[in-house]
């Protein structure tokens, strides 16, 4: 079966993984609606290793998220940050709609029409600390968000792009 994905940095796409992170902020919209697969890439991001540790732990929301969800142990270790699958497709979700970030940051909430029926997103500090909110960019607001059991190996790309394959139920 053929789908959209869309590759994030980690902690970004574990974060969405684990549902801490139902919308991400993007520099442009897609006109696309429906089923998305989240590919964790391979890279760790501007600065490597070392600036990719500490944007995990400089903010503490990152951190404690990982932590309840059993990723990361309760004192900080960067091995068990830099053990969170790269390279690979990590969740299944569906973009509910796309929206200016303005419309999020001058109520704290929005609620769209989305795929299944009205569905209520709210910007809370979780959400505000996991995103850039700034003027002039979009929220891919996320819904029916599910961790794969095991991540699926592929390689990323830039964009929405397309990968085919299977994904586990």
């Amino acid at each position: 079966m053929k789908y959209k994905v869309l590759t994030l940095t980690q902690p970004w796409a574990t974060l969405v993984a684990i549902g801490a992170k139902q919308i991400e902020t993007r520099s442009w919209p897609t006109k696309y609606r429906g089923p998305l697969l989240i590919h964790a890439g391979a890279g760790l991001g501007p600065g490597g290793k070392e600036a990719y540790v500490e944007r995990c732990t400089a903010s503490e929301p990152i951190y404690k998220a990982l932590n309840d969800a059993g990723l990361v142990p309760f004192t900080w270790d960067p091995d068990a940050l830099l053990a969170l699958p790269r390279g690979a497709i990590v969740a299944a979700c569906v973009i509910d709609s796309v929206i200016p970030t303005l419309w999020l940051t001058a109520t704290g909430r929005t609620t769209v029409a989305g795929i299944k029926g009205p569905t209520e997103y709210v910007l809370t500090d979780q959400e505000r600390a996991f995103g850039d909110y700034t003027p002039g960019r979009y929220a891919w607001l996320l819904a029916d968000v599910r961790r794969l059991p095991e991540p699926i190996p592929a390689r990323g790309q830039l964009g929405l792009w397309t990968w085919e394959g299977d994904v586990p139920a």
